[in-house]
């Protein structure tokens, strides 16, 4: 089996462009959470089954596991660490999740993040089945989605 070299790359993640060292086959998850400290990235099942691996590319929600990196270059990456900055204050919704409740061992809560705020972004008030499409490809195994959806429904109110 022949080795690929490490190829240097550029991504713009979270407005930040990060130079990276990547081999064709390195996935986005991997290189987002070790390449550039964006732990806040989950790695969960490695099949596109959980939502936990969400980013936002270019505006359009996507599995980072199953993502190569050398793919977005060029392209704006977005995790949920965009969302507010570190010093505050928090997001509507990220403030919304934790007043509800929405958050138990939180491996979820990224992409669930990131999949409210897209929705908030193309449907500001949207109805509760909405939300549920909204974040159907986010597996939840703590909260059973009722404080989920609450509290993106506040937060699509607050906005």
């Amino acid at each position: 089996m022949t080795q690929f070299a490490k190829q240097a790359i550029e991504l713009d993640v979270d407005g930040e462009t990060i130079e990276v060292a990547v081999r064709p086959h390195h996935l986005l998850v991997d290189v987002l959470r070790d390449g550039c400290g964006r732990t806040s990235v989950k790695e969960g099942c490695e099949s596109a089954s959980c939502g936990a691996c969400t980013v936002l590319i270019d505006g359009h929600l996507t599995l980072s596991c199953i993502t190569l990196a050398m793919d977005t270059v060029g392209r704006k990456i977005l995790t949920v660490q965009s969302l507010s900055p570190p010093e505050g204050p928090l997001h509507p919704l990220q403030d919304s999740f934790i007043r509800h409740h929405a958050i138990q061992c939180g491996f979820c809560t990224p992409g669930m993040l990131l999949a409210s705020a897209a929705l908030l972004e193309s449907t500001p008030n949207p109805s509760e089945d909405e939300i549920r499409s909204a974040i159907c490809g986010n597996l939840c195994r703590c909260t059973g989605y009722v404080r989920i959806v609450q509290a993106i429904a506040d937060a699509s109110q607050a906005g």
